[in-house]
């Protein structure tokens, strides 16, 4: 049976924050530590916190980047009649990343 590392009470306080949450409370770190008005064992506190804030705000990013792809991948599977209909210059969204509507402005 493998033994589990003990779980670092801030991984639970981290999962619950949004993005926003965490990029701004980093930011606010990133502020304190440049300002040089900190001392050593506090730095050492801010920094391991503010690693832990990055890890929180790639994870997010990540997980919306998959989303997107996912998202770009079932678009790229709609059926062929979403496409360019000859004659009278509207397309499908999905088929030239245009919107419709787009496709009037330019053409008037």
């Amino acid at each position: 049976m493998a033994a589990t590392l003990p779980q670092d009470p801030d991984d639970a306080e981290l999962a619950g924050l949004s993005y926003e949450q965490a990029r701004d409370e980093l930011v606010a770190i990133v502020a304190r530590l440049e300002s040089g008005h900190v001392d050593l064992e506090d730095s050492m506190r801010l920094w391991e916190r503010g690693e832990r804030l990055a890890q929180h705000c790639a994870r997010w990013l990540d997980g919306a980047q998959a989303r997107l792809v996912a998202q770009e991948s079932t678009a790229s599977d709609q059926p062929a009649d979403a496409v360019e209909r000859p004659g009278d210059g509207t397309a499908s969204a999905s088929a030239t990343g245009r919107s419709v509507s787009a496709n009037r402005a330019n053409s008037s």
